[in-house]
């Protein structure tokens, strides 16, 4: 069966992996219509060697679609999801506008792919970092019982769409020319540098992407009291996303028991020699569809503890990938 397919805000860097996956992983595309916004509309991009014209977004582009992915940001899923939904597509949506509906599945394949089965026409892409964190910690919870964890992540510029990395290709290019850039993108300068700080803070003194990530791996995990405590930093590293974690867990661990565990799951890649350097970079990971586990060793602070380095493509995993695998999940 070949699939009707839509990608909402086709130009941005995530639509632009979605239109390259569909092709690499062979999808059943019978047609692919490309919608952005009116100034793009007109233009054309590549698929399977033919030009499509972008259309603009409206409702009536929807008509006929079997499955929308949306990825232009949570104001534009909020107005026009639903109404995709409505002239009966499916909508993947890549945003953060429905993740913590209790109607709507949030869903990494990997671990939940069976809320899928219960889905009413909406499925949320989580948001990058909790899918690349959980890539990591769910096999270490079906191994030994996740109890809480504590997370600090280093965040690539990706994250924050075509303009983050644009800015910080543009302040190195002007570190090494002798002249100052202004930060247009960051409240500081990127190049060089380093910010706890991705997303607005709230008055818990936490930012929103601290929330996110946290609310989030309780619903996909199905561990509504898990204890959660992250620090979301942003890093001057054009698409990857790293996380640092520290896990307690139910059980008394084992490190051959967890590498196995890493091992033997879907998705992802252990790297953990340290004695040889290898353990994960976002460099080694740029551009690579699994997620890389490695620095695997017992907690010293925590009881049943383990802390691990996890790196995973923003872009890829942490976003136009997991949400092509969901639909590659979907019940037929």
């Amino acid at each position: 069966m070949a699939y009707t397919i839509g990608i909402v805000g086709a130009t941005g860097a995530v639509g632009q992996e979605l239109i390259t996956l569909l092709e690499s992983r062979s999808f059943p595309v019978k047609e692919l219509r490309l919608l952005a916004s009116a100034r793009s509309a007109g233009k054309t991009m590549a698929f399977k060697g033919k030009e499509i014209s972008i259309q603009e977004t409206r409702p009536e582009a929807f008509d006929g679609l079997d499955i929308v992915f949306f990825s232009a940001g949570a104001s534009i899923s909020r107005d026009l999801a639903p109404e995709a939904v409505r002239r009966g597509c499916v909508v993947i949506d890549n945003s953060s506008a429905f993740r913590t509906d209790a109607n709507v599945p949030l869903v990494v394949p990997e671990v939940n792919a069976h809320v899928l089965r219960e889905h009413k026409g909406l499925i949320a892409n989580p948001n990058c970092s909790t899918a690349i964190a959980l890539m990591g910690l769910n096999p270490l919870h079906k191994a030994f019982g996740l109890k809480r964890f504590f997370a600090a992540t280093y965040q690539a510029v990706s994250g924050s769409g075509v303009k983050g990395m644009v800015e910080l290709e543009k302040q190195i290019r002007a570190w090494v020319n002798g002249e100052t850039a202004t930060p247009e993108v960051y409240a500081h300068p990127i190049a060089f540098n380093l910010f706890p700080h991705v997303d607005v803070f709230l008055e818990d003194g936490y930012t929103k992407e601290e929330h996110k990530m946290a609310n989030e791996s309780r619903k996909i995990m199905g561990l509504g009291n898990l204890a959660i405590s992250t620090t979301c930093v942003r890093v001057p590293v054009m698409r990857a996303h790293s996380i640092a974690i520290n896990a307690e867990f139910e059980r008394p661990v084992d490190l051959a028991k967890a590498r196995k565990a890493i091992e033997d799951a879907d998705g992802v890649d252990l790297v953990d020699d340290p004695a040889s350097n290898r353990y994960p970079t976002p460099q080694a990971c740029t551009g690579v569809n699994n997620c890389a586990v490695g620095r695997l060793r017992v907690d010293s602070a925590l009881e049943n503890g383990l802390s691990f380095f996890v790196a995973g493509d923003q872009i890829l995993k942490g976003a136009a990938l997991n949400a092509i695998q969901i639909a590659e999940a979907l019940p037929r």
